[in-house]
């Protein structure tokens, strides 16, 4: 009799135990699902940064190519105006669809080893390759050590003088007070005189650091002919401070600066065969 009754209670136990089990894999199944959904939600989630990233980069190059780009100041030829360690961001319109001015900031690859035989000294490490890759698509500043930057005085066919009787630089004829010098430096920056006619296709570069720039005036053969940089050579036209956030404005030149300066008349020089010197 023991046996009997004992023989309901183990069948009900076995039926519960295996509902149970039922329950038990249904739930298990829930979790599944609920783990592939979040899954699913993340990788969805990773996808779209991703996605945007890479638009975000091929944007960048493409504005960096075409648009706009930034450079840094690596040194004080363009005080006050610019002064070292200075984020500038240049546009590339400029020359271009829009034309340059007398006034014009501008960017320019080495004409003519003006910059010397530097040591190569590229780092290198996994650091050093991501800093090249973000200034190779235009999410760092340009760094390399052959570009120059500095103001456009002469345009081509512009005589070009340094200096007249009161000591001011005279664009064809006509004496420029130049605001944008550095306070204390004389329009010569106290280097001797020249007068010259800028070739076709080039123009005429001056630092408003007068003293401590070598520019035009330094790598000129006394025509105009080497000193002045071709316009093929010009990247671009500064045309805002970005860095650091106490220096941000526009770079403008104001227009009655050289506003009074006629058109250059005359015969255009071709450029000299031989080109930029050092």
């Amino acid at each position: 009799m023991a046996d009997d009754s004992a023989s309901p209670v183990s069948a009900n136990e076995r039926a519960r135990s295996a509902s149970d089990k039922d329950v038990d894999d249904f739930e298990d199944f829930d979790d599944l699902d609920d783990s592939k959904g979040f899954l699913e939600n993340v990788w969805g989630g990773v996808k779209e940064i991703l996605l945007i990233a890479v638009m975000a980069i091929a944007l960048s190059f493409v504005v960096k190519t075409w648009l706009i780009q930034a450079f840094y100041i690596p040194s004080g030829s363009m005080e006050n105006t610019l002064v070292k360690d200075d984020r500038v961001i240049v546009s590339k319109l400029t020359p271009g669809p829009f034309d340059l001015s007398r006034g014009d900031v501008v960017v320019f690859t080495d004409p003519g080893n003006w910059l010397g035989t530097a040591p190569q000294t590229q780092e290198t490490g996994p650091r050093a390759s991501l800093h090249r890759a973000l200034q190779f698509v235009g999410l760092l500043p340009d760094d390399s050590d052959d570009h120059l930057i500095k103001r456009v005085i002469g345009l081509p066919g512009d005589h070009v003088v340094c200096c007249d009787q009161n000591g001011q630089l005279t664009v064809n004829g006509v004496p420029i007070t130049e605001t944008y010098v550095k306070n204390g430096d004389l329009p010569s920056g106290s280097k001797p005189p020249f007068d010259i006619r800028v070739p076709a296709g080039r123009v005429w570069v001056m630092g408003d650091h007068r003293s401590d720039s070598s520019d035009s005036r330094f790598h000129d053969n006394g025509t105009g002919a080497t000193g002045s940089v071709p316009i093929d050579d010009i990247t671009g036209r500064a045309v805002m401070i970005v860095w650091p956030i106490d220096h941000v404005r526009w770079l403008s030149v104001s227009e009655r600066i050289f506003a009074d300066v006629p058109s250059s008349g005359g015969p255009v020089p071709q450029p000299s065969s031989t080109g930029g010197t050092g």
